[in-house]
């Protein structure tokens, strides 16, 4: 089976899109498949893979909600070899009202990526920056989440509440959820970040990546160019802390 591994925080800006883009293609370094699922209306995830999410015919929206769709139809390749997405597009802001009329409509990502199990190492789902259905779905398939955080007080603040949020999906829907968070965005002249970091560090000790994704203007370069960091700018810092960030995960 696959390591699903759901991106998530209920902040937008804080490099959710950045790190399961450049994550992924980190892990395809390491000799992993991997399908990145695109699970955001915004569809920046596909954007940044280089994917106008006005062409593809399906989506995620059909994944979740034709159950007969054809996966072919469904996944497209990316720039990087054994890196695939399914793609999002403005019609996905449609299903948080379709899928409540689904039974067991918290279900319906974790059961549609099962036939998927034998064909990738790992599944990373990039999530909205929302607590509605869609967050939901993502957060009931994965085994663990990754919160990405900026060392900013409202970041930090609202980790706590994420948290909630993850122990209340532990007791509903998926008991095995863990996460971890990791530090992205981290200038290390600003005091301020330094404090916060050093508070994250007191809090969360084993809940805290070791590698700290550090400003670099590389990776949103990357984004715009639709390649992966790994390809647009190789021996950037960016690329070289998410190849450290892939290793950690490796070794969960």
């Amino acid at each position: 089976m696959p390591k699903i591994i759901t991106i998530g925080n209920q902040k937008g800006g804080v490099a959710k899109t950045t790190t399961c883009m450049s994550l992924g293609a980190c892990l395809v370094e390491k000799e992993k498949k991997v399908l990145l699922v695109d699970l955001d209306p915004q569809s920046n995830l596909t954007m940044s893979a280089g994917i106008d999410p006005d062409l593809p015919e399906k989506s995620v929206y059909h994944l979740l909600l034709e159950p007969d769709s054809d996966f072919s139809s469904i996944i497209h390749q990316t720039a990087q070899p054994n890196l695939d997405i399914i793609p999002s597009d403005m019609g996905l802001a449609l299903a948080e009202k379709d899928l409540y009329s689904v039974e067991g409509y918290e279900n319906n990502l974790k059961n549609r990526l099962k036939a998927l199990h034998a064909e990738y190492d790992f599944i990373l789902v990039d999530c909205p920056p929302s607590l509605g259905i869609l967050t939901l779905n993502a957060l009931t398939a994965a085994e663990m989440v990754i919160i990405p955080i900026q060392c900013e007080y409202f970041s930090a603040k609202g980790v706590e509440y994420f948290q909630k949020i993850i122990e209340m999906i532990k007791e509903r829907t998926n008991p095995s959820l863990t996460y971890k968070l990791l530090v992205t965005m981290y200038d290390q002249r600003n005091k301020i970040c330094q404090s916060i970091l050093g508070r994250l560090e007191e809090e969360f000790e084993s809940r805290l990546f070791e590698t700290i994704i550090k400003i670099d203007t590389k990776l949103k370069e990357c984004a715009v160019a639709g390649q992966p960091i790994n390809m647009y700018a190789s021996r950037t810092k960016g690329a070289m802390l998410y190849r450290s960030l892939a290793e950690e995960v490796l070794g969960e």
